[in-house]
């Protein structure tokens, strides 16, 4: 007779580990982060994690699959935290706007994270009710479907992208960040307007302002183009 299938919640660890700690999945991926924020990625692996929650590394696998899913319940640990406390306004396009800078705002606490996880896709409770949130955003603006799932993508693409480039900026080691930020005064506003003159006559700005997101100017653009395309489909 085939082996009965038994439970997920009974195949939790229920005894405390030798510090008397009881495991978790939520445990268990907040320390994760928090290897990940100390170590980075080469740090994060099945044996430290086992070490960290004082657990036999098999342990783990009562909860998760493998490493690259506990990486993908990290990604989506981070969206749940993104979205704890939002409530849409009714304001479609201040509603999209919060939840893009909130998704932002929360890789960016956590950039060794976000630079493991930007680019994955989960299918977890947390990332789906974001893109459920999304999605009922644009159709009760009054977006056909393919009109949303359109603004959609862009919005999601665009949010993940500035996500992973501006946490791969924040994941460098210090030295290398400072060099980068910088370069932008060593060197960019050193450059005379006979060879550069569009970067001479910049080089004050771009000294500042590229040491910043550009997330926030790209999304209202985004945001922009989708009320444009509204208004048409409204006409």
């Amino acid at each position: 007779m085939p082996k009965p299938v038994v439970p997920e919640e009974k195949r939790r660890r229920r005894r405390p580990t030798k510090s008397g700690t009881v495991l978790s999945e939520q445990l268990i991926v907040e320390t994760a982060l928090r290897m990940l924020r100390e170590h980075g990625s080469a740090g994060l692996t099945a044996r430290r994690l086992g070490l960290a929650l004082d657990a036999d590394p098999s342990t783990l696998y009562r909860y998760f699959r493998g490493m690259d899913d506990l990486t993908l319940a990290i990604g989506d640990a981070l969206i749940g935290q993104a979205l704890r406390g939002w409530g849409p306004t009714g304001e479609w396009r201040a509603d999209l706007r919060a939840v893009g800078l909130r998704i932002h705002a929360a890789y960016m606490e956590h950039p060794q994270a976000a630079v493991l996880t930007a680019s994955r896709v989960s299918g977890r409770a947390h990332e789906l009710a974001a893109d459920e949130a999304v999605l009922d955003i644009l159709r009760t603006a009054g977006f056909p479907v393919p009109d949303a799932v359109r603004v959609y993508h862009a919005f999601v693409d665009t949010t993940l992208a500035f996500a992973a480039l501006d946490a791969a900026s924040l994941a460098l080691p210090s030295a290398a960040l400072r060099a980068d930020e910088e370069m932008w005064r060593s060197t960019y506003a050193r450059l005379p307007a006979t060879t550069h003159p569009r970067i001479a006559e910049a080089a004050p700005l771009l000294a500042t302002r590229m040491l910043t997101s550009a997330y926030p100017t790209a999304l209202d653009m985004l945001l922009d183009s989708a009320g444009a395309q509204l208004k048409d489909v409204r006409e």
